[in-house]
């Protein structure tokens, strides 16, 4: 399939640059994928669409305060945004400067703590920090959230707080599980006491995530590695829902790349323990595990209109969208959100 399959024309004012004023205040569009029709309702509501017996799985990531800011040994100003914490002293980045810093030079993060870039490789430089404190632990002290890049404002206060799920608790991610977001912990509770059972993955969301499609078949893009961690009581949680004929609900676009990347890897079935991710999902892909899928509105042409096309039919996706723009929906991480039944 050609690039521009995934195309369409979003007006700028519809991408949501500041959060609702509630969690749960978002709009919710209900597409079926196999029935083909859709409906406007409240994410609010969305208790009213699940059944005893469910299970709804979610992403405990946690965004970290990624962003760096600082100087090269010779003066010119760099932004350091780190991709993944690789041990206490050492982090892979992206480094945003007038011009590319050698392997071997010395960087000077927050006016405070000294940096060797060790190595670059695919996009990615190795740095070396030379401080007693931990990676994680600098961050802490003088990184900043990293707001996507379509948020064209400065991080505020609440940003710390509306930028991470009610549920983060696993430290490592540089965007948040955005899907997440519309939570709070009275709506969790009123899924439970319907009767449906909630569990948790761990996808730590890496840049990739905004990285554009650049080839004109889409086979041919390279889809970026991120970690996940699949517990044991998610797994017997999944297998006792299924037994009971209840259906699996991911709560966002990570969430499903987690649990069929597994399942592809392990002909089927979803095992507990560590693993990677390079799933691109397009078009065609067969899912094992997912029935149901909870996500926001995404950017044209991206790998996440691509995963979604796959799971509720293309032309479905592009009446929807169509739908979604001429009722003003609002796009993107701080945006609406969309329930959507898999296209069997």
């Amino acid at each position: 399939m050609k690039i521009q399959d995934f195309d369409f024309s979003l007006p700028n004012e519809l991408i949501a640059q500041f959060p609702s004023e509630r969690r749960t205040d978002s709009r919710l569009l209900y597409l079926d994928g196999s029935s083909d029709r859709y409906r406007d309702a409240m994410f609010i509501e969305l208790p009213s669409f699940l059944q005893p017996d469910d299970i709804v799985v979610l992403n405990n990531t946690q965004v970290i305060k990624a962003r760096l800011l600082g100087t090269k040994e010779t003066g010119g100003r760099i932004e350091v945004l780190v991709e993944r914490i690789v041990d206490e002293q050492h982090a892979l980045v992206m480094i945003r400067a007038s011009h590319a810093p050698k392997i071997g030079s010395k960087l000077i993060l927050a006016d405070q703590v000294n940096a060797i870039v060790k190595a670059y490789q695919q996009g990615f430089y190795l740095l070396q920090v030379e401080h007693d404190l931990s990676v994680f632990q600098l961050l802490a002290q003088y990184g900043q959230l990293p707001l996507p890049p379509y948020i064209e404002r400065d991080v505020t206060l609440a940003d710390e707080d509306r930028y991470q799920t009610v549920f983060a608790s696993e430290a490592g991610a540089i965007a948040a599980p955005t899907a997440g977001l519309h939570f709070d912990e009275k709506l969790l509770s009123q899924l439970r006491e319907l009767g449906a059972s909630i569990a948790y993955i761990t996808l730590h969301v890496g840049s990739g995530t905004f990285q554009p499609v650049r080839t004109e078949n889409i086979l041919e893009h390279t889809m970026h590695t991120e970690l996940y961690h699949i517990p044991e009581d998610t797994i017997e949680a999944i297998q006792q829902a299924k037994r009971k004929g209840g259906r699996v609900l991911a709560i966002g676009s990570t969430t499903l790349r987690t649990l069929e990347s597994c399942a592809q890897r392990h002909n089927g079935e979803i095992v507990p323990g560590h693993g990677s991710t390079q799933l691109f999902v397009t078009p065609g892909f067969k899912f094992q595990i997912v029935d149901r899928l909870l996500t926001n509105f995404h950017l044209p042409r991206s790998t996440l209109i691509m995963m979604i096309s796959a799971f509720a039919g293309l032309e479905n996706i592009h009446r929807a969208y169509h739908h979604a723009i001429a009722q003003r929906y609002r796009f993107f991480s701080y945006g609406d959100a969309m329930l959507i039944e898999r296209k069997i």
